[in-house]
């Protein structure tokens, strides 16, 4: 799921970024404000495919995911956040992030 998050944001490919996610997620996103960022964003759009995994936390029904992420452009490193959860019976996407 990692890998088609950062090939979709790398792409600005919207509608493919967000297929995985949860219909919880869906409804709280701005999608205009999501897409304004997918633009502005040098490092949304420029990520480097090659990432690291740091480590998994457990919280009651969810799992978070840590990776080092990097930039083709930019210098250093960012963390990147996924959390994971079932819906209806699907592992589905309920929070991503690069901080």
């Amino acid at each position: 799921m990692w890998d088609d998050l950062i090939k979709y944001s790398n792409k600005g490919q919207y509608g493919k970024f967000v297929r995985k996610f949860s219909y919880e997620l869906l409804l709280g996103l701005n999608e205009v404000e999501l897409g304004k960022q997918f633009k502005r964003s040098v490092l949304a759009r420029k990520l480097s495919p090659q990432w690291d995994y740091l480590g998994i936390i457990r919280r009651g029904e969810h799992v978070t995911v840590l990776y080092r992420v990097r930039s083709t452009e930019k210098e250093g490193e960012w963390l990147g956040r996924l959390v994971l959860g079932y819906e209806k019976g699907e592992i589905k996407i309920f929070s991503a992030s690069i901080f």
